[in-house]
């Protein structure tokens, strides 16, 4: 899958950092979510590439990513460190500002990126997801059973790593499979491609820093956002599934606004995974505002 880009390896504070690039145009970095990897681009990376440089990261502790020690305040897993993670990957292939789309987990790190280096960030564009903070703080009975492994990633350990390294591939059969259109969206290439990064030894305990770490320290760099009244500043397109939890559960638009100056958004129909679900719709949404023409 997204043969015709190029991979790259790179190592920053000695975690190794992994991707694809290719295009051409000015540049453009995507983010994916968990449980998947860059991979997750594939429908809509080929059009995205006739206006843009691509840069596909996988995050540490996902696909072919570097997974760190774990550390007890969970920094090595901070939405900073994958945002700092990121920012080495678009410099390594000389951007120094870019545009940004990311979904889920990839989005979170984006909302860092955006906020700690605004002069790096020119638009960004984020799928299915509320701000982190608002979503732990609003939680409600309906979200907590949609989201359940929001709660059971951030267990102590070792019970979610051992029950996840019983089965990894049932763990992301499940979460993935759990959602609005189950497992038919999903290409059989890019599922499979999914259930072998899972099976990389220490991704149970990855996965679970990862979410540790934004029910932790992520929380205290967002109360310190608004603390100090820190807004992004760059565009925000926002995009969610109407078929999804974040749609129904939270006000997405009114959140966001909350943490930006200049939002718009709107619902797809679809649920969680929108590049895979959705991608004509998103290369509707996303070539225009990151200034390309759409071409059918």
């Amino acid at each position: 899958m997204l043969a015709s880009f190029s991979t790259f390896d790179l190592s920053r504070d000695g975690v190794r950092l992994h991707g694809r690039v290719g295009g051409n145009g000015a540049p453009l970095l995507l983010l994916h979510g968990h449980p998947q990897t860059h991979v997750i681009w594939h429908r809509v990376a080929p059009v995205l590439a006739e206006h843009f440089t691509l840069v596909m990261l996988d995050l540490r502790g996902y696909g072919d990513s570097g997974r760190p020690v774990a550390d007890a305040a969970h920094v090595r897993y901070s939405k900073r460190e994958m945002a700092l993670d990121a920012l080495a990957a678009m410099r390594h292939h000389g951007f120094e500002r870019f545009g940004v789309l990311a979904h889920d987990r990839g989005a979170r790190v984006a909302h860092r990126l955006a906020a700690d280096r605004p002069e790096a960030v020119e638009r960004l564009m984020v799928l299915d997801i509320a701000p982190t903070l608002a979503m732990y703080e609003d939680t409600s009975e309906a979200f907590a059973k949609a989201y359940w492994h929001w709660f059971f990633l951030i267990q102590p350990p070792p019970l979610p790593e051992a029950l996840i390294e019983s089965d990894p591939v049932r763990y992301v059969r499940s979460v993935m499979g759990s959602r609005h259109a189950g497992l038919a969206p999903f290409a059989p290439e890019a599922l499979a491609e999914y259930e072998r990064c899972a099976l990389i030894d220490g991704s149970a305990k990855s996965i679970c820093e990862d979410y540790r770490a934004s029910a932790t320290i992520d929380l205290d760099h967002d109360r310190a956002d608004i603390s100090a009244g820190r807004k992004l500043t760059q565009p925000l397109r926002v995009l969610w599934g109407e078929h999804g939890a974040v749609g129904r559960c939270f006000d997405v638009l009114a959140l966001w606004r909350e943490r930006a100056d200049d939002v718009s958004g709107e619902a797809l129909a679809c649920g969680h995974y929108i590049p895979e679900e959705a991608p004509h719709d998103l290369l509707a949404r996303a070539l225009p505002f990151f200034n390309a023409t759409h071409k059918d």
